[in-house]
């Protein structure tokens, strides 16, 4: 197989220039709400681009946990690579990939901690398993095997059978992106694709070819 071959015709739909008049709010919700009645895998994903410690680009893919008029919030372990590198360098970019939809809605903004009362909301609305992995895995640290991983859940396992509610980890918290650029992409016929970009709080839309 050559990836030169593979090729898609987008046809789902189109981005009018007034695709923007309620706010990027109201349209950023009305494409994840229709992705999932479309019952696209992960409509909630988001690809979490931050700047290492040589000011190079890393990538991930992240669930987003909220989204608001403040922007969006992710959660994540404060030792893991995303966490120490939003430490260093408090500034994100993410992509909500609806491929399935033929869009994407990308944000790029400063990154802040959300509060611990913020923070403790979601916490207690994860799956207990959910929650015993967070306090069971340092995120990102090397592992010798899985055996030892699975070790480690074990432990976490029998250290909290008694407790109820698990605590909050205090290497685990949330983040919030507060987006400066927004943009809205939705697949065209022939590449024409339509990208309608704003920036908060200017609420002027700007039309960019494709």
């Amino acid at each position: 197989m050559d990836v030169a071959d593979l090729r898609v015709a987008y046809r789902f739909g189109e981005l009018a220039d007034g695709g923007l008049a309620d706010g990027w709010l109201t349209l950023a919700r009305t494409w994840i709400e229709e992705a999932i009645a479309a019952r696209l895998p992960e409509p909630n994903a988001i690809v979490l681009a931050t700047i290492d410690a040589d000011g190079a680009p890393a990538t991930r893919t992240v669930l987003c946990k909220a989204i608001d008029e403040r922007g969006i919030v992710f959660y994540t372990g404060t030792r893991s690579n995303k966490g120490q590198e939003l430490a260093a360098h408090p500034v994100a970019a993410v992509t909500f990939p609806l491929i399935g939809m033929e869009r994407q809605i990308h944000l790029r903004g400063p990154v802040e901690r959300v509060s611990a009362e913020e923070t403790l909301e979601y916490w207690n609305h994860r799956p207990r398993g959910s929650q015993l992995g967070a306090w069971a895995s340092h995120q990102s640290a090397p592992i010798a095997t899985r055996e030892d991983l699975e070790a480690q859940l074990v432990e976490v396992t029998a250290r909290f059978a008694d407790v109820d509610p698990i605590p909050v980890p205090p290497h685990w918290g949330g983040y919030l992106l507060r987006p400066r650029l927004i943009e809205f992409w939705q697949g065209r016929a022939d590449r024409l694709h339509d990208r309608l970009r704003i920036h908060p709080p200017d609420p002027t839309v700007i039309r960019l070819q494709p």
